[in-house]
């Protein structure tokens, strides 16, 4: 299938979309959206990883765990399934179930969604050093990780730019393949990005941080369209659930910013995403 957009972070796969899931795929099917989904634990990624097998024209997956799943997390944000209201268990990462997981599946494209989450920290500091300093040993294991199975990595950060900025500057010698997704920084963070190798995802969360100059300024080649759905709705869909279909918004403002027609970014973002997940048409 030749593709007219690629949502790079999309979460079809929680249980936000149980109701509709496969109605949803079927139209983004039908307007040649292609769809990554990612995981945030072993559950969520197995379930994605599901959903890519089912729908193998258009669909893809990617397993990690999330840094805000090493905590206790209550609600149904990160679930698949599950009721709302239930506890979500802490997970240790298991090298070797992700392993198997990655040699079930052609279909795994990435490893994330990993990273730094500084935004939920214990209000007592010890706590809180305690949680910043699992999330980068963590994030360390499943970096190594990505290195070991080839594959590049979906990088998660809120509230610790700085700390995220300094983990890679420690690893100069390294060759990075991936992206700062949901990139929400100044434009001197994301030339460090880009410089470091990495693309930046750009989704719903532009229409409420000011980021004109940094999508101005990223070179065209190293932007990825993603929409985080069910997450982070843009202002035509306001008090919507998101889902891929919304990917032309984003499109469309990152067009308008720089002046250049949907059409090109449009192109532009979906050869990005064939390029760094190895997608194939």
């Amino acid at each position: 299938m030749k593709f007219s957009l690629i949502d790079t972070h999309a979460h079809l796969n929680l249980a936000a979309f149980k109701k509709d899931r496969e109605e949803i795929i079927e139209r983004c099917l039908g307007e040649k959206i292609g769809v990554i989904n990612v995981g945030t634990n072993y559950q969520t990624s197995v379930k994605a990883v599901d959903l890519a097998q089912q729908f193998s024209e258009g669909l893809w997956a990617t397993v990690g765990l999330h840094p805000l799943h090493l905590e206790e997390t209550e609600g149904d944000r990160w679930e698949t399934e599950e009721p709302e209201g239930v506890s979500v268990p802490a997970e240790i990462f298991d090298p070797e179930k992700y392993l198997s997981l990655i040699q079930s599946s052609s279909r795994i494209v990435a490893i994330g969604e990993i990273g730094l989450d500084y935004g939920y920290l214990p209000s007592e500091e010890e706590k809180a050093a305690a949680v910043r300093e699992r999330q980068k040993k963590v994030l360390e294991t499943q970096f190594a990780f990505a290195e070991k199975v080839q594959r590049p990595v979906i990088i998660h950060c809120r509230d610790a730019f700085p700390e995220l900025i300094a983990f890679f500057q420690e690893r100069k010698e390294k060759n990075f393949s991936g992206v700062i997704h949901c990139f929400t920084g100044q434009w001197e963070e994301a030339r460090f990005f880009l410089e470091q190798g990495f693309y930046l995802g750009l989704n719903g969360i532009i229409f409420k941080v000011d980021l004109d100059e940094v999508i101005s300024k990223i070179p065209l080649e190293r932007i990825l369209a993603e929409t985080d759905c069910p997450y982070l709705p843009p202002p035509q869909k306001k008090g919507e659930r998101n889902n891929p279909l919304n990917l032309k918004f984003i499109v469309q403002k990152i067009a308008d910013l720089r002046e250049i027609s949907w059409e090109k970014v449009a192109q532009a973002t979906t050869e990005n995403a064939q390029r760094l997940f190895s997608l194939e048409e």
